[in-house]
C-alpha cells in the first residue's frame, strides 16, 4: 500500500485559500463522521482538554477517513510515549499544547522522528504502517506527518519568531483563550489587548513563512481573524454548535408559542 496522504497537511500548504474547520470535543466516532461530512476542511480531534482515550482516538479517525476532511490531533503533553503511541494509532497531524520556547519545540519534532533524527520508538507494525503494508514506511513517514505548536502565552508569543524558525514545525496554532489568561483577561478574549496581540502574532508567523492557525466562536470572530493574516481556522465545535442550536430553537420555541413552559419540569 502507499504512504497515506496526509490531507490537512496539503490543505494549509496551498497557497491563496484559508481552510475552515471545527473541533471535535464529544468523544463519538458518529459525530465526528457527521462533521467530517458538513463541508469543513479540517477537523481538531481534541485528546487534551477531552476524556477520549487512545481506543475512542482510533475509532474517531477510521470515521473521519472516510469523509473528505482532513484531521488535526491535539496530543495531551509534549510526552515522547504519548507521542508514539498516536503516531503508531495513525495520526500524522500533531497539535502539541503549550510550546514556551524553541528547546520544546525542537523536542516536539524529535519526538515524531525515527532515528538519528529523533527519539520515536520503532515498530514493525502499526496501524500507521497499514499493518506494515507500506514499503519503508520508516524512511518515508516523516514526509507526511505534521508539526504544528501552540502558542498560548504572552511569553511564549514573544518568542515567536524563534520558535517557528525551528526544523520540522510545520505550522503554529495561536491559542487566544490562554493567551488572555497569560494577559491578565481570563475569559475576555475579546479584550482589545489580547486582540492587538492575536495580529501581531498572525503577522510574525506570515513574516515567517509559517502557516498560522486559530479558533473562533462563530463567523464573525472568523472572519476577523483572517483579516487579521491567519491562514487556517476552526470555528466552535462539535459540543459547542450543537447546544448552541438547541438553545437557539428551544429560545424561539418558546417566545412564539403560547403557554410553553419556560423550562425542563422538575
Amino acid at each position: 500500500m502507499d504512504m497515506p496522504r496526509n490531507r490537512f497537511k496539503h490543505a494549509i500548504a496551498t497557497p491563496g485559500r484559508v481552510p475552515l474547520g471545527t473541533w471535535l470535543v464529544s468523544g463519538t466516532a458518529a459525530t465526528a463522521e457527521a462533521m467530517g461530512c458538513s463541508g469543513y476542511d479540517f477537523l481538531v480531534l481534541d485528546t487534551e482538554h477531552t476524556p477520549i482515550d487512545m481506543a475512542g482516538m482510533v475509532d474517531m479517525l477510521r470515521a473521519i477517513e472516510g469523509t473528505p476532511a482532513g484531521v488535526l490531533t491535539r496530543v495531551p503533553w509534549n510526552d515522547m510515549v504519548t507521542v508514539k503511541r498516536a503516531l503508531d494509532a495513525g495520526v500524522q497531524s500533531l497539535l502539541f499544547p503549550f510550546v514556551q520556547d524553541a528547546d520544546e519545540a525542537r523536542r516536539a519534532v524529535a519526538n515524531t522522528r525515527y532515528p538519528p533524527d529523533g527519539v520515536r520508538g520503532v515498530a514493525a507494525v502499526h496501524r500507521a504502517s497499514r499493518h506494515g503494508t507500506v514499503p519503508n514506511y520508516h524512511k518515508g513517514a516523516a514526509a507526511e506527518l505534521c508539526v504544528v505548536v501552540q502558542v498560548e502565552t504572552i511569553d511564549a508569543l514573544g518568542r515567536l519568531p524563534e520558535i517557528a524558525a525551528v526544523p520540522g514545525v510545520d505550522s503554529l496554532f495561536i491559542g487566544p483563550a490562554d493567551l488572555a489568561a497569560s494577559m491578565g483577561h481570563l475569559g475576555d478574549m475579546a479584550h482589545p489587548e489580547v486582540q492587538a496581540k492575536l495580529k501581531e502574532g498572525a503577522q510574525a508567523c506570515r513574516k515567517a513563512g509559517k502557516p498560522v492557525g486559530i479558533v473562533g466562536p462563530n463567523p464573525e470572530v472568523v472572519a476577523t481573524y483572517v483579516d487579521y493574516g491567519f491562514t487556517w481556522v476552526a470555528m466552535s465545535s462539535d459540543i459547542g454548535m450543537m447546544v448552541g442550536r438547541a438553545q437557539e430553537w428551544i429560545g424561539k420555541v418558546r417566545a412564539s408559542v403560547p403557554g410553553m413552559a419556560a423550562g425542563p419540569a422538575r
